[in-house]
């Protein structure tokens, strides 16, 4: 019975490499991801997709951004327009703006105990809106700069394609080239 529970506990703790606390703080440590790559043109194939990995926990995704913004309202009335205007469906993940932390933040009784309260970014590609910090995806953004983002590719051309509709009405929007972690967050 003691075998089984060393055994137990040796994968609980050893799961995704590190323990859960280091993981928190590794995730929080990334969003400063290295967009030097990121911000190059994409030279790897014809269909310019996304397969470039720095590592295993690392993707280069094509983010798409209609607008950025320190103000949180604002952006995400507009986040509400582009719903209407687009049928583009949103995604908060159940975040919310937290205004005593400054912070979009999970609810402080989110089930993951570990980012509950705590700012938890978009990771993989959707074709949803979004409100998330611009620096996750593009390092030299400020701190504290929102960006609401119009969807996460996969290449290139699918980014495009989104890019090239949204410019019939929003003047703003761009795209980042951007080397996402994607590896274990617990």
């Amino acid at each position: 019975m003691t075998r089984y529970i060393i055994i137990i506990l040796t994968i609980f703790l050893t799961a995704c490499g590190t323990s859960s606390a280091n993981k928190k703080k590794s995730e929080v440590n990334s969003r400063k991801i290295d967009t030097k790559t990121g911000l190059q043109e994409n030279k790897a194939t014809s269909q310019n997709v996304a397969d470039e990995t720095t590592d295993e926990n690392h993707a280069t995704y094509f983010v798409v951004v209609a607008d950025t913004s320190q103000d949180y309202t604002m952006l995400h009335q507009k986040m509400f327009d582009l719903n209407r205007k687009f049928d583009i469906p949103i995604d908060t993940m159940g975040r919310y703006y937290n205004k005593s932390k400054n912070l979009i933040a999970l609810p402080d009784n989110a089930e993951d105990e570990i980012y509950a309260g705590d700012y938890f970014p978009k990771r993989f590609p959707t074709e949803k809106l979004s409100l998330e910090y611009l620096d996750f995806y593009q390092s030299q953004a400020g701190e504290k700069t929102i960006a609401l983002v119009t969807g996460i590719y996969e290449t290139e051309k699918s980014a495009d394609s989104a890019l090239t509709i949204l410019k019939k009405t929003e003047k703003k929007v761009f795209k980042i080239k951007a080397n996402i972690y994607v590896g274990c967050t617990h």
